[in-house]
């Protein structure tokens, strides 16, 4: 009889067949701890400078990417404030992302952060983009052109509801 903690995602079968268990990249470890930063920062700070201090953080994050994250970032950071001025500016695991009554809407997700062929625009389960029984809630992006800006445009605006 099998003991009850070997399970086959356990530690143990791991260890059992000499293989490295690992959950999480280095990338997403520095996410997780860049969260919980958040979670401290945002829980030390008064109701009255959430807003205010979001979006210098925001602005920080954006500042530090590369080119050309850096440029699409700027751009969308300056669709959703155009679009949806009710989306408050945020970081969420140290990405720059937008929220409504505290719950995050959407994010771009830098692909540098996590050493990806591309950009990500994405809505959480927050988002109003619900349309019929299947929608898409990520976006990959190379580049941001002037019609894929309108196309973003929308959906955030949507999307803020």
């Amino acid at each position: 009889m099998k003991p009850k903690n070997d399970t086959p995602g356990s530690n143990r079968s791991a260890a059992v067949t000499g293989q490295a268990a690992k959950a999480f990249t280095d990338e997403e470890l520095a996410a997780m701890k860049e969260r919980a930063q958040e979670l401290k920062a945002e829980a030390s700070r008064g109701p009255r400078t959430k807003k205010s201090d979001g979006e210098g953080e925001v602005l920080a994050k954006i500042a530090s990417m590369p080119e050309p994250d850096r440029v699409m970032a700027e751009r969308l950071h300056a669709i959703v404030k155009a679009v949806a001025p009710a989306l408050l500016p945020r970081t969420w695991y140290g990405m720059p992302a937008y929220a409504r009554d505290g719950d995050v809407v959407c994010f771009f997700q830098s692909a540098h952060k996590f050493k990806t062929r591309y950009a990500t625009l994405g809505f959480s389960d927050k988002a109003n983009l619900d349309a019929g029984s299947i929608w898409p809630v990520a976006f990959a992006l190379k580049q941001l052109t002037d019609d894929d800006a309108t196309t973003i445009g929308a959906l955030v605006k949507k999307a803020a509801g």
